[in-house]
């Protein structure tokens, strides 16, 4: 299968400190990657860059073939880039509904009369139709992550970046999103997906990327990345 996502030595510098060190990887049509690493790994600021929140110090990105590389975050959605934030930043004074409403319209390219029946197919997508009424500010920690993921989703992605959905979550609350990411690539989505809760890397991706200090360690299977020495090194000490 032909790969979505290039990144070819991509940097990101804040003066001396290098976050993102010549990073290097792709991502397959249809795939699930995890990408773990200690904080300050530099793996939200990789989102970060591949999102277009922030321009790279060098290096280059290609989204489906086109080189995407400084283009900005809103240009980026409309080509079905998208991605969630480790804390949900809703529209708190608007209900889910209208939330995800502004996502269809300003993101997703959906016209106003095809707006609603979208928002319902991805509610139920989410597995919370029953919140559509609800202010997004009112929200328990479960549901402002599904509405997280929710409003991602309204974007109409090919590709969806997932920043730490898991976070806080219970057992059982952990098994509910690594169906619904699973559920999600069903659909033709292709996910990144950064986490601390090793549960979901390990259960839920096709591939596992590490990174330390800004710089890719390990890829390959889930288990051969957690077992390699480099990665137990930087997680548990020579």
């Amino acid at each position: 299968m032909s790969a979505l996502l290039e990144v070819r030595g991509l940097r990101r510098s804040f003066g001396a400190l290098k976050v993102t060190d010549d990073v290097t990887f792709s991502v397959v049509e249809g795939e699930i990657l995890g990408i773990i690493g200690p904080n300050g790994a530099g793996k939200t600021t990789l989102f970060a860059l591949l999102a277009g929140n922030i321009s790279p110090s060098g290096g280059a990105v290609f989204f489906a073939e086109k080189d995407i590389t400084y283009l900005p975050a809103h240009v980026r959605a409309r080509l079905g880039l998208a991605r969630t934030y480790q804390v949900p930043r809703p529209f708190s004074h608007m209900t889910v509904f209208e939330n995800l409403k502004v996502a269809a319209l300003f993101a997703g390219g959906l016209e106003e009369i095809e707006c609603a029946d979208w928002v319902e197919h991805v509610l139920e997508m989410a597995g919370m139709p029953e919140a559509r009424n609800m202010l997004a500010g009112s929200l328990p920690l479960l549901s402002r992550k599904r509405h997280e993921l929710a409003r991602a989703l309204a974007m109409r992605p090919k590709l969806l970046l997932i920043d730490e959905v898991a976070a806080g979550l219970t057992d059982f609350e952990v098994d509910e999103f690594i169906a619904l990411v699973r559920s999600i690539r069903e659909t033709g989505i292709t996910v990144v997906w950064i986490e601390h809760v090793m549960k979901t890397m390990l259960t839920a991706t096709d591939r596992l990327m590490a990174l330390a200090g800004g710089k890719l360690i390990a890829t390959g299977k889930p288990q051969d990345v957690v077992a390699s020495e480099a990665v137990r090194r930087v997680y548990l000490g020579a």
